[in-house]
């Protein structure tokens, strides 16, 4: 049988270039200050963002906090990075694209994200056809508030 997956892609326009927008996703000690559904965030890797980096954040969506530990297991600066989380069976994967538009200092920054079932009971495939479409609703809307807050910051540092 089929693993259950819930996916997730979205993209958006931002007036700022790549560097600007790879800073905001990079700089991991403001992201609490610039992205509105973090409200912790504790780095546990020395140095700077990297293949490896890991940190710990809380999340609040929905009225619930929830807190994943991170960890990026791609990372093309510039271009593209990719973080995990494992919890429990099912293991969470962000992809963060970003393209230079022809227009100059825009990117389009697109996301990617996907909720895998390792190896589902019964009840967990039964609770992801009954839920998944709501569950899709509200990923969708959570990174789409991600994505405007990272346009908003990057926007605010290209201007100075």
């Amino acid at each position: 049988m089929d693993q259950p997956q819930h996916r997730v892609e979205l993209s958006r326009r931002i007036q700022a270039p790549p560097a600007a927008v790879w800073e905001v996703l990079t700089d991991l000690d403001r992201a609490q200050e610039r992205l509105s559904q973090v409200t912790h965030l504790h780095v546990i890797t020395d140095g700077p963002y990297a293949l490896g980096t890991r940190w710990r954040e809380t999340r609040r969506m929905m009225g619930a906090s929830d807190t994943q530990e991170m960890t990026v297991v791609e990372n093309d600066p510039l271009r593209s990075t990719t973080t995990e989380a494992v919890d429990g069976g099912t293991r969470y994967r962000t992809t963060l694209l970003l393209e230079p538009l022809e227009e100059a200092g825009a990117t389009l920054l697109s996301v990617r994200f996907s909720a895998d079932v390792a190896d589902p009971n019964r009840l967990q495939r039964l609770a992801l056809r009954v839920v998944g479409p709501l569950g899709l609703k509200l990923t969708e809307k959570s990174l789409r508030t991600e994505l405007d807050d990272i346009a908003a910051a990057a926007e605010a540092l290209h201007r100075g």
